[in-house]
């Protein structure tokens, strides 16, 4: 029979696999914003945010505040890294004006995360205090960054379509939610309980909306161009981060 740390183990793995998908889902705006050489439209918020989030999280998993925790480290810590090269193309093809504004907020970011670092080994000298002080910063900005995708899911009740929801992101935001559920019901953990339980909720509604409107998309009324230049930044407004958040509105 299988022991709860190897399920939770393997939980854990399959959560990575599938959060790194939704790091790697906005390719296709990069990909748009490298042909075009420069950002248009597109905005930084949804990357500067989820380094904020990967960045909480990958201190939270550490040895000091949260034993045990290595595979929350390692997706956070690879999304963190990719999300650090997207917002690199992204000051590349910026103007001067958004490039002093994703500087700055990245160098808030940072500090941020470093005060709440600094409080965390000062003030508490549990494990519990640790990874309750830093768990509650981590939950409210994943609870934050869930107000991102309910843009998406009021335009397709307004529209009545679903083109621009694409049903594999959101697939995989409700399958992210709930492996990360069952990771932190194994061996429990609130804070990675609260912020997936909101994913695994989020997932499901988009669902549900696609089986609602699916029906009633219009076909063939865009040109091929603007099409994938919408999903791309539908993609943006729905990427995930890691295993706890997805996209976000910090403005930028």
């Amino acid at each position: 029979m299988v022991n709860a740390t190897v399920a939770r183990n393997i939980a854990g793995i399959c959560g990575n696999v599938i959060s790194l998908f939704l790091f790697l889902s906005p390719i296709p705006t990069f990909i748009t914003i490298y042909k075009k050489q420069k950002v248009e439209e597109y905005k930084a918020d949804p990357y500067l945010a989820t380094v904020l989030n990967c960045a909480l999280w990958v201190f939270y998993g550490l040895p000091m505040v949260k034993p045990d925790s290595l595979l929350v480290i390692t997706i956070n810590g690879t999304g963190l890294a990719i999300e650090m090269v997207y917002l690199v193309i992204f000051f590349f093809f910026s103007p001067t004006s958004r490039k002093v504004k994703v500087g700055l907020w990245l160098i808030g970011e940072m500090l941020f995360v470093g005060i709440v670092a600094t409080c965390t080994l000062l003030l508490f000298h549990t494990h519990n205090q640790r990874s309750s002080f830093v768990g509650i910063f981590c939950v409210i900005f994943v609870s934050l960054m869930y107000i991102a995708p309910l843009t998406i899911m009021s335009k397709v009740i307004k529209t009545k379509s679903v083109k621009y929801m694409p049903f594999s992101l959101s697939l995989a935001n409700f399958l992210n939610g709930a492996v990360w559920v069952i990771y932190a019901l194994i061996k429990f953990d609130l804070f990675i309980l609260i912020g997936n339980g909101l994913g695994t909720v989020s997932g499901a509604v988009q669902l549900i909306l696609y089986a609602c409107y699916y029906k009633t998309t219009p076909k063939d009324d865009e040109d091929e161009e603007d099409h994938e230049e919408n999903l791309s930044k539908a993609n943006s407004q729905l990427q995930l981060s890691g295993n706890n958040g997805q996209a976000k509105r910090v403005s930028a």
